[in-house]
């Protein structure tokens, strides 16, 4: 029997599990047995700093330290090979993710979202991407704030523009990490960006992608206009620029990565465009995530959209328990929900581009 003579210091990585460090100030009965301690101790604490959340530099279009290692401990929220899902990798798509978590909370104008751009610019770039950004300021109650869409490009040899979004931002609310409100989706459509600016077969229509800046309210969601800055911005600036007619079809994505994923038809969402949705879904063997029911009406990044006449549809699970909470973390996610929808969204987006031809 051994006993150590400082308390345990805990470190909780990305993931559901933890690792504990013991204090190195030991000491034990047993010659033996203290030598054999230390050592363990040792070499607890060099595993548990190389994967320490964060501890991974930007590294061009690499994902980082595989932070889906905990999650996938559990085979009900493993994600499956991409070789099953079209190629959409689940598991590199819940690494974005946490990456992103890494960062903080991430509300407009913070410097947390500004690595948080630094990074997403960083990882578009070395995907091949096309990358366009957009700075632009926002009205808020609480004042001037600076704001960024980021927006993907990937070529088409038509004028068509399939438009995927997502909002990358936070809740602005104490310790809120977003890791589903914001991070799952980002880190989804990081995933999809890898895929589509590395496909070579020229596709009819352009797919861009948009990572918003300012989904979320500063103060009061139904008061002033608070809500939904950078879908707003980026709608205004394809209509002046005359794009906005060229857009086929625009897809949001919004808290998509819960584990046990239950997405309802939204109700503002363009019928013909959620029925395809959906029925690929079913196509794909997913009935049980894409289910049959509609939900009310949502506001969201695809509105400014729909008020200009363009089909859009709301990706979205609203029953999520730990929704604007601070338990909104990245152990609640599953990479095999990313991987679903991601396999539908990509699936989707083949199913426009033969209908747009």
């Amino acid at each position: 029997m051994w006993f150590c003579g400082a308390s345990a210091k805990v470190l909780w990585p990305v993931g559901r599990s933890h690792r504990v460090l013991a204090s190195k100030w030991c000491w034990c009965l047993v010659f033996a047995a203290l030598v054999s301690t230390l050592a363990a101790c040792s070499h607890g604490a060099s595993n548990s700093a190389a994967s320490a959340p964060g501890s991974t530099e930007k590294s061009g279009s690499s994902a980082p330290v595989a932070a889906s290692t905990a999650a996938s401990q559990n085979p009900v929220d493993a994600a499956p090979p991409a070789s099953e899902t079209g190629g959409f990798d689940g598991a590199a798509a819940y690494d974005f993710t946490a990456k992103l978590v890494s960062f903080g909370p991430r509300p407009p104008a913070s410097d947390a979202i500004h690595r948080t751009q630094d990074y997403l610019i960083d990882q578009l770039k070395g995907f091949g991407c096309a990358v366009d950004t957009d700075d632009f300021h926002a009205s808020t109650p609480i004042g001037g704030l600076a704001m960024k869409n980021i927006i993907a490009k990937v070529p088409g040899t038509g004028q068509g523009i399939i438009l995927l979004l997502t909002h990358y931002d936070t809740l602005r609310k104490e310790n809120f990490v977003g890791a589903n409100d914001g991070g799952s989706s980002t880190g989804l459509m990081l995933e999809m960006a890898k895929i589509l600016c590395g496909t070579k077969k020229p596709q009819p229509n352009a797919v861009w992608i948009a990572f918003l800046d300012g989904e979320e309210a500063l103060v009061d969601w139904n008061k002033d206009n608070d809500n939904t800055y950078g879908s707003r911005e980026l709608a205004a600036r394809m209509a002046i620029a005359g794009e906005i007619k060229r857009v086929r079809a625009v897809i949001l994505a919004d808290m998509v990565g819960p584990q046990n994923v239950k997405l309802k038809k939204e109700s503002n969402s363009t019928p013909w465009l959620a029925r395809m949705v959906w029925k690929t879904a079913a196509t794909l063997g997913y009935q049980q995530y894409f289910v049959s029911e509609n939900t009310s009406a949502i506001s969201d990044d695809h509105l400014p959209f729909l008020g200009r006449d363009l089909p859009a549809v709301d990706i979205i699970d609203l029953n999520y328990p730990y929704w604007h909470t601070t338990n909104d973390t990245i152990d609640k996610l599953s990479p095999r929900s990313l991987a679903i929808v991601g396999h539908v969204i990509l699936e989707t987006v083949n199913q426009l581009q033969q209908k747009f031809h």
